[in-house]
């Protein structure tokens, strides 16, 4: 199956780093030339959070969630080595080299071309990030390098409880403030749409066809014909991000590459901290590559609408979450390809089974 679907992808995976580029410069035009197009879907929204992107990254998330063997999630407790990688590696680890590589970069390196006061507003943004890690794109990330959905799905909830409890004061304690007016519902509310909904229509999916049509209908034939959906729903999920950035991006163009090198350092120190990780506990790439990703990507809906919150729409750290946006998509995409052909560095298994027991 496996195998079917990499041919049913190849026209877009293939150039997918062509068509990413595309629809990143298609949004940016639009929020320019066409601002009455963001200005309408902008009035979709709820809790910071936008309703049209909700939706796509459910088209993205749900493909994955049909794959998913609900029984074999138990079995993902024989073998937590996976979520010890991802839980330390996101938390203890993480938002501290973002603040550290940060600092270095706004206060020091590009001192000269960065007012301090803007340094630390762009520090602040940083912070964000580093402690939000991703909690829905990585599920297409996982796909792009097939990873274990059943494996994948336990990170990323086990990192949307964790969010709940250490967000607020590691960010509280990172920026040197109490008291940080974190918008819940926008956490509750990104939770039930990236993960919980897609989850549930997934697993009443499986069930109804699986009850129809049998197993073999349902892994052979009825999955596969969502090959493509994953990959259109990201594109197109581009699109409308950037439109509504478009003319942030353009009127900060110096300030957009000095906020993305230590952002892509960041990317790539992360990824490969969880990665090599996995690598020497030997666990196999379908839990291993997927742990890296959470880490490196970002949940980046949570970041800009606390940065908003805190700052101002207007704001250094708007940008610098913006900024994080930006370069996420294309960093990653550079990671799976890594990945791939990385993967041979791990255990050979075969099957979701194989891998979480």
């Amino acid at each position: 199956m496996a195998q079917e679907q990499e041919r049913k992808l190849d026209f877009f995976s293939k150039y997918l780093t062509i068509w990413v580029a595309l629809c990143m410069a298609a949004g940016v035009l639009i929020g320019l030339f066409l601002p009455a197009v963001p200005a309408f879907l902008g009035r979709f929204e709820y809790a910071h959070v936008s309703i049209p992107v909700a939706v796509l990254i459910w088209l993205m998330i749900y493909p994955m969630m049909l794959k998913i063997d609900f029984t074999s999630i138990i079995n993902v407790g024989k073998n937590p080595r996976g979520l010890y990688v991802t839980w330390v590696t996101n938390w203890l680890i993480k938002p501290f080299t973002m603040y550290a590589i940060s600092l270095l970069f706004f206060s020091v390196i590009f001192k000269a071309f960065i007012p301090a006061d803007l340094a630390r507003e762009y520090l602040a943004g940083a912070v964000l990030l580093g402690a939000a890690p991703c909690t829905a794109m990585v599920l297409v990330w996982s796909f792009l390098v097939n990873g274990s959905p059943a494996y994948t799905l336990v990170q990323v909830a086990t990192n949307d409880l964790i969010i709940l409890i250490a967000f607020t004061p590691i960010v509280g304690f990172l920026l040197g403030i109490s008291d940080i007016p974190i918008p819940w519902m926008t956490l509750f509310l990104s939770v039930v749409l990236f993960v919980v909904i897609p989850l549930a229509g997934g697993w009443f999916t499986r069930l109804y066809v699986t009850r129809k049509e049998g197993k073999e209908y349902f892994e052979n034939i009825f999955i596969p014909k969502f090959g493509s959906v994953t990959i259109i729903g990201l594109l197109l999920t581009l699109v409308i991000i950037f439109s509504f950035q478009g003319e942030t991006i353009v009127n900060n163009p110096v300030h957009i590459l000095l906020i993305a090198l230590p952002f892509a350092i960041q990317t790539f120190l992360i990824f490969f901290i969880a990665y090599m990780w996995a690598r020497a506990w030997k666990l196999p790439f379908n839990v291993a590559s997927p742990a890296g990703m959470i880490g490196a990507s970002n949940f980046f809906e949570l970041a800009v609408a606390v940065a908003i919150s805190l700052f101002g729409l207007q704001s250094g750290a708007v940008l610098a979450t913006v900024v994080g946006v930006l370069e996420e998509v294309p960093i990653m995409l550079v990671l799976v390809a890594i990945s791939k052909r990385t993967q041979h560095w791990f255990p050979k298994v075969q099957g979701v089974q194989k891998a979480i027991v």
